[in-house]
Parts: C-alpha cells; structure tokens; sequence
C-alpha cells in the first residue's frame, strides 16, 4: 500500500443536457472511471469529484469541492480539457509541491464560447508551477481540434514537461478514442 493519492479532475461538456444525462455526463465516462478502478487496485487512493455545473463552470465553485481533498508532495493531479485549466490555475495559486501532473487534451478558451467560461479560461500561468512538481506530462493527439493544439502550446510553452501525442486520439474522449481504457496515461501514473 503506498500512500499517493490521484485526483482527477473532469472536462466541462457544452451544455447543461449533456452534463445531466446518465449517458453522457463528463465526469463518470472515457477513461476516467477505468482509470479510477486501475488505480484504486494498485493502491493509489484516486478520486474523481463531480464539479458543480460543469456546462458553465466557475472557478470558485471547483474550489470549494477541491478543498476537500488531501494535495501534497505525493499527489498525481490528472486533468482532462478544462479541469487542465483549473489544476493550472490552482496550482498557481495555492504553491503546492506535488508530484505529477498530467493533463490530457489542455484546452484554451473556444472563440465564441459563453461568459461563465471565457471567465473560467481566463488566468495567467505561474511560470514557477513546474518548480514545484517533479514530473509533467501533456497528452494531445494529431486529430485533436485546433483549441485543443493551441492549449497545448500554451501550457507546454510555460510549463514544458513531456509531451506525449498518441496517433487519432483526438480529445481523449471515448467517441474519439472508441475504449474507455487508457494503458498509456496508467503507464504514466505508475512509472516513478
């Protein structure tokens, strides 16, 4: 038993129908739960917190249901398309030593996109994020979508780390990815 521990941290889905319905919620689909499961095997306490109305997130609001999880020096933070840009902003904010961070798809802000989330998007990157973390890991794909390689620019730009582009994965969404395994991002999280 070892005592890391993994909190990853969702996308926000484009609207509040998508979100609510059992089929196609963000939070408990792609790789995530699979993710989740392997872990918790290997004894890596991993938890994956529904963040309130993800359709129009707030970074406030991601904060008060992140403040009830334990981050320290032995953690592996996990973001997927927005949640990058909260871990981003987070970490920025609060100087914490932690051990991984791995985001999946970074998005920037979509042209166009409602205010709730140009507000959400809106940060400045602390560049003295990546002192503090031992490893870095950026997934994108050769088919994601434009925000998606322009978000990848920008987070590796400030925060370098190792960028891993896996052939016609595109947002690292099932639809996209056709399995709801992920061997490659578990791979990651288990190598030390």
């Amino acid at each position: 038993m070892t005592n890391k521990n993994c909190i990853i941290v969702h996308g926000c889905p484009s609207d509040k129908e998508k979100a609510m319905d059992r089929k196609t919620r963000t939070y408990d689909k792609h790789w995530m739960p699979w993710l989740t499961k392997q872990l918790n095997k290997r004894g890596i306490e991993t938890y994956l917190p529904l963040m309130p109305h993800p359709w129009k997130p707030s970074y406030e609001d991601h904060k008060k249901v992140f403040k009830y999880y334990t981050v320290n020096q032995k953690s592996i933070l996990i973001g997927h398309s927005c949640g990058c840009t909260f871990l981003v902003r987070w970490l920025g904010e609060n100087k914490i030593n932690i051990d991984k961070l791995i985001l999946v798809a970074p998005w920037k802000v979509s042209p166009g996109d409602n205010d709730s989330k140009l507000e959400f998007y809106k940060m400045t990157i602390d560049p003295t994020i990546k002192e503090r973390i031992n490893q870095i890991y950026i997934f994108t794909s050769d088919n994601e979508a434009d925000e998606g390689k322009e978000g990848l620019k920008m987070y590796h730009k400030s925060l370098d780390g190792t960028v891993i582009n896996l052939k016609s994965h595109g947002h690292y969404c099932y639809k996209d990815m056709l399995t709801e395994e992920f061997p490659e991002l578990l791979n990651i999280v288990l190598n030390d």
